[in-house]
């Protein structure tokens, strides 16, 4: 039975609300606690929630993963202590692509031209490379392009151009970055 008032209605089904309180509670327990080394520790963790972890990902005991099932990470990926990964709808972080301390990846929003203010989530790309630095956020639904930097607490508002630094609230083109060769 829904509730008359659309505030009041949950916006998840109740498969999904269990399956993260689980998840929560394996957090809780077992994830957040785990010494810093651990990283296969807490790659294993994530696997058996349903994310796709490359090899060599560090994922440290700090970072909040809200939906690891919806989380792909390619190989060597750095979340860092206090990141925030909110993803309803899948989040893709390219190889060596970093998630600094305090940085949120957004995954949704609500409509607030809806009366309901219904919830709309929408996918984000980090590029292989990219550089998301404390306390940045990136939006739902954004791309950030292989390599691009979003400085300390800039704000995408927009996709980032590959190879690229950006910073500003809202996130603004400062500069190229150099291309690194491998």
């Amino acid at each position: 039975m829904s509730a008359p008032d659309p505030y009041l209605r949950p916006a998840f089904p109740i498969a999904d609300r269990l399956r993260r309180q689980l998840w929560g509670i394996v957090w809780t327990l077992l994830f957040r606690p785990s010494p810093r080394p651990l990283h296969a520790w807490r790659r294993m963790l994530l696997r058996l929630f349903g994310a796709s972890i490359g090899s060599n990902c560090h994922i440290y005991p700090g970072a909040r993963i809200w939906a690891p099932w919806n989380l792909t990470c390619g190989e060597v990926v750095a979340v860092a202590d206090g990141a925030i990964i909110y993803n309803p709808s899948r989040i893709y972080l390219g190889s060596h692509s970093t998630i600094s301390q305090e940085a949120y990846l957004c995954g949704a929003t609500h409509n607030y031209e809806d009366l309901d203010f219904a919830l709309t989530s929408a996918e984000i790309y980090i590029g292989e490379e990219a550089w998301i630095c404390a306390r940045a956020t990136v939006q739902s639904g954004l791309r950030v392009g292989p390599g691009a930097v979003l400085a300390l607490g800039s704000v995408a508002t927009r996709d980032l151009e590959p190879w690229t630094v950006y910073a500003g609230v809202p996130a603004r083109k400062i500069k190229q970055r150099t291309r690194r060769e491998s």
